[in-house]
């Protein structure tokens, strides 16, 4: 693994509550030789400047320094074209879902293509809500003991970084799980496909096909459908094109 793979990878840590993680993070990615570290809305403002965030960081102060901390997950991964929500919690609706050693190929694969990705971790006790996977190409679980499947914060990024680093350094031969396109994918952000949505909603309710009294799971399943597809840029312009077609009608 060279620095340049290493800066296409973004760990990202939604609404953390407890320092002592960041600061065991920060450790826990230098150590695998990552540095890209996000906070988005944690509890505590300047968590990475808390003394407990640095003690546990122990000689991983450098990362919590150039840690970005930020209140919007959309803009953080605006411009990355695979977003992996690491969750174990099943869904009824969101992006597809795949285990930890199918979505490392997925990785790989953009990797290779020059394309930026980002792992979110959500908050220790809640794990990463509906919102937030919204805004995730895809749902990841980690093999773990199902009848104790929990980890704490620091340890998955552990195992999500090595095994990363790992694959990265040896190329495992682990095949992709589709063929590696002829060119290069323009894939859309998940914060595009979601402004997308919203347009589409805009646009169901100008027409009439959804009532926002009773919206049901309509824009779930549309979700859901949408996540599935890995929908490339010129897609969502058309959808979006579609989507003014039926303000139009308003």
């Amino acid at each position: 693994m060279n620095t340049a793979q290493a800066q296409l990878l973004r760990w990202v840590l939604v609404e953390t509550s407890h320092p002592g993680n960041v600061g065991s993070a920060a450790r826990a990615l230098k150590t695998m030789g990552f540095s890209d570290l996000r906070l988005i809305s944690p509890k505590m403002l300047a968590v990475a400047q808390a003394p407990e965030a640095i003690a546990l960081a122990s000689g991983a102060v450098d990362i919590l320094e150039s840690s970005q901390e930020t209140s919007s997950l959309e803009l953080t991964v605006q411009d990355c074209s695979l977003v992996l929500g690491l969750t174990s919690r099943d869904r009824e609706f969101g992006p597809p879902a795949f285990n930890w050693q199918d979505a490392r190929c997925l990785v790989q694969a953009a990797i290779r293509d020059n394309q930026k990705v980002a792992l979110l971790f959500g908050p220790e006790r809640t794990g990463l809500d509906n919102k937030h996977l919204s805004l995730c190409t895809h749902r990841v679980w980690l093999d773990a003991n199902p009848l104790y499947p929990s980890l704490n914060l620091a340890q998955a990024i552990m195992v999500c970084a090595f095994t990363l680093r790992e694959s990265l350094n040896t190329d495992l031969g682990i095949p992709s799980i589709s063929p590696a396109p002829l060119e290069k994918v323009d894939y859309a952000d998940p914060a595009a496909v979601a402004a997308m949505l919203d347009h589409w909603r805009e646009g169901l309710e100008a027409i009439g096909y959804l009532d926002p009294a009773n919206p049901k799971k309509l824009m779930p399943r549309l979700q859901a459908l949408f996540a599935r597809a890995r929908l490339h840029k010129e897609e969502v312009d058309l959808l979006r094109g579609i989507a003014k077609q039926m303000l139009l009608k308003k």
